[in-house]
């Protein structure tokens, strides 16, 4: 039976990992999953940057487009899943490209993860918790009930300070104590690459993609999504800034400048995630054919 190979495209967003995967996709014939965490449900499109069917062109892409902001989708069951899909398509074809910026997600399903607990309800309650209290109260919650993972999460991300929370309300244990860490095996030969972009690049791309989600309809989208604003995927950058202004928060440039910002900070984020794993091979930032080139030479 032929190699089974997984490419996976990462980076920042906005760094032109879409282009560079369907190109390679292109080339090899093969099919594209997605390990963006927003993209997966329906009702985000313009603020995440949902891949249009023009863009696609053609390639077969799952996980978009694939699950309802009211059934969300974690990285454990995304890992389960995206297996089971995987093992269908290596039947077919011998690469699969795995692209996003969501590094958790790729982990996932490259690595593994911990099979822990979810309760909807008790995320809604940590959400309300979150729109009252801030990102310091989730802070202050996790220094008290888990110091060691406190230590080592992202603090400015509330989504990982709502899902460590949530495990602990559930068990009663430190989300500390429940991740092993340990790697599974998988069947397949990963080649991970990620996009690595002059960060003074990468804010322009990320100011103009702004601008441009605004001139497609992006406040238009954020209306129709406002009375379900208390679920977590909505708890979105883009989102949550339009979600500001239509309480009167805060006026127009003033939302339009944070989501700017917050969108970089994120970017800045993803990197220090990407960064951290040795096995990474970087692609230098070009046009998407010179990337092509270097990615299929690293693979010869």
């Amino acid at each position: 039976m032929a190699q089974q190979n997984l490419i996976v495209i990462a980076g920042p967003t906005a760094s032109g990992k879409t282009s560079l995967s369907v190109a390679l996709a292109k080339e090899l014939k093969c099919p594209i999953i997605s390990a963006d965490s927003r993209q997966f449900y329906k009702e985000m499109s313009i603020g995440t940057a949902k891949p249009t069917r023009d863009e696609m062109q053609g390639v077969m892409h799952y996980f978009i487009d694939s699950h309802s902001i009211e059934e969300p989708l974690s990285a454990g069951t995304f890992e389960r899943l995206a297996l089971q899909r995987l093992e269908k398509l290596f039947k077919k074809n011998e690469y699969v490209i795995l692209v996003g910026g969501s590094g958790m997600f790729i982990d996932a399903l490259i690595y593994g993860t911990d099979q822990l607990p979810h309760s909807e309800e008790v995320r809604l309650e940590l959400n309300a918790f979150y729109n009252t209290n801030g990102l310091q109260g989730l802070q202050e919650q996790l220094r008290e009930n888990d110091p060691k993972y406190y230590q080592e999460v992202d603090k400015n991300n509330p989504v990982r300070l709502i899902r460590a929370l949530e495990v602990i309300s559930i068990t009663g244990t430190p989300f500390s104590q429940l991740r092993s860490r340990s790697k599974k095996r998988r069947p397949f030969k990963t080649h991970y690459f990620a996009i690595d972009i002059p960060r003074n690049i990468l804010y322009d791309r990320i100011n103009q993609r702004v601008l441009d989600m605004i001139e497609q309809g992006l406040e238009s989208e954020a209306r129709l999504l406002f009375s379900k604003k208390e679920y977590t995927a909505l708890n979105t950058v883009g989102y949550k800034e339009f979600f500001q202004y239509f309480n009167d928060e805060i006026d127009r440039s003033t939302m339009i400048a944070l989501i700017q910002r917050n969108t970089r900070r994120y970017a800045k984020r993803q990197l220090t995630w990407f960064r951290r794993n040795p096995l990474i091979q970087w692609i230098p930032f070009q046009q998407s054919e010179a990337m092509l080139a270097d990615c299929l030479k690293q693979l010869d």
